[in-house]
């Protein structure tokens, strides 16, 4: 492929140097009709029992996203105070928001509990902990199904190496920890991991979850976590993960279940990744064009403070170079290495790739896939503010969802 933003006609018309000269650079761009049309998919993944898709905001947490997730009839899983927060300011009532922390104090939990919201809890302690604050209460557990999936180790959330989850061994506690404080386990949760893209794993994961849940008696919903992935080489033409291949595969196992439970309980899934990856291109201005010891090198505005995944997990994101608002041809490309404007050896966008001859200094870079622990990851590192992020609105309209930071507002907490 050529270019992936002239072939969905991403930008919708509009001119990307006309959007940074309002806007600057870096910034954040995303495609509501993306956004919606991923977010309708994972909506229908389970139709023929009761279902919901639960977006998990840790992936993107801005308050225009989430109020489109709430239009789409998407519920979703919140991990602090403070998603709980924007949840509710985005308009979620307390039922459609599932807390789903690790290691947290007291004060987290009984927000949590003061506001009505259903909570899974990670392990032995915290369900103490969550029995000591509410006795009588009713809440989840998250089990460890030791069978772990993803692109790196460091998002691998399940399996013998991993802080998650209750083990399978330590199950007989839960219930012991639940009698104790007469709590109702209502639910059990899992996440296997994030960037899969063959679903074997999963629905192996499937199938363990739905052997353990027969040890619970009347769950109200089951919850098999998220993951799904996306293509992030579309620039070599990578397939899209088979939803409707994966969507086969999962019903006979649900059917046997169902069968053997004897009811129905909700099933429940955590998106985050497949719901907004694709939605969001990051622009950025190239700056600096240079050989050392015989290797190019691109240097960019995106520093690791504005995409950190690259540098935390060697994740790709496919790149385009764009001038007067057009992709250059990659018809002839050579070895580049793109980095960005932070002091660390680490801050490289994409090492050794292939991409066009002749970028130039005033050139746009265009980095693909960033709306999933893009923004939602920035720091203030070097002490550079955030950028801004803008939506494409289905009718082609910009609009500003978050503005860029100020250097004003990194004194404001001194």
């Amino acid at each position: 492929m050529n270019s992936y933003v002239e072939a969905v006609n991403y930008f919708k018309g509009n001119n990307p140097e006309d959007i940074v000269k309002q806007y600057g650079t870096p910034v954040y761009m995303y495609s509501e009709e993306k956004l919606r049309k991923q977010m309708k998919a994972v909506a229908q993944v389970i139709t023929k029992y009761p279902y919901t898709a639960n977006y998990s905001v840790k992936a993107n947490t801005n308050l225009e996203i989430l109020k489109i997730a709430l239009s789409e009839g998407i519920n979703c899983d919140a991990m602090s105070v403070g998603e709980m927060t924007l949840l509710l300011k985005a308009g979620f009532p307390k039922e459609r928001i599932f807390f789903v922390p690790n290691n947290v104090g007291v004060e987290e939990l009984q927000f949590a509990i003061d506001n009505g919201i259903m909570t899974s809890l990670d392990s032995l302690s915290q369900l103490e902990t969550y029995g000591e604050l509410n006795p009588g209460g009713k809440c989840a557990v998250r089990i460890n199904p030791g069978v772990g999936a993803g692109h790196h180790e460091k998002v691998v959330t399940a399996g013998k190496k991993t802080k998650f989850g209750i083990a399978e061994e330590d199950i007989d506690k839960i219930f012991e920890i639940a009698k104790k404080y007469n709590l109702t386990i209502a639910g059990i949760n899992q996440h296997i991991g994030s960037l899969f893209m063959q679903p074997d794993p999963y629905l192996q994961a499937v199938s363990n979850l739905l052997r353990i849940a027969h040890r619970f008696e009347n769950l109200e919903f089951i919850d098999f976590g998220g993951g799904y992935g996306i293509p992030y080489h579309k620039l070599d033409d990578e397939a899209e993960y088979d939803m409707e291949d994966f969507k086969k595969r999962l019903e006979p196992i649900l059917d046997e279940f169902v069968e053997s439970y004897g009811s129905t309980p909700l099933f429940k899934s955590e998106p985050g990744r497949y719901c907004v990856a694709e939605s969001s291109v990051i622009l950025g201005r190239v700056h600096a064009v240079k050989q050392n010891s015989g290797k190019k090198y691109v240097g960019t505005d995106i520093g690791m403070n504005v995409l950190v995944r690259p540098s935390m997990y060697d994740s790709w994101h496919d790149i385009e170079i764009l001038r007067d608002g057009k992709p250059l041809s990659r018809e002839n490309l050579e070895e580049i290495s793109v980095c960005g404007n932070i002091c660390e050896s680490g801050d490289l966008l994409a090492k050794d790739r292939q991409l066009p001859v002749g970028i130039e200094k005033g050139d746009l870079a265009c980095v693909l896939d960033t709306g999933a622990y893009g923004y939602s990851m920035c720091s203030t590192y070097n002490s550079r503010p955030r950028p801004a992020e803008v939506l494409i609105t289905e009718s082609g309209e910009v609009k500003l969802i978050r503005r860029r930071e100020t250097i004003e507002d990194l004194m404001k907490l001194f």
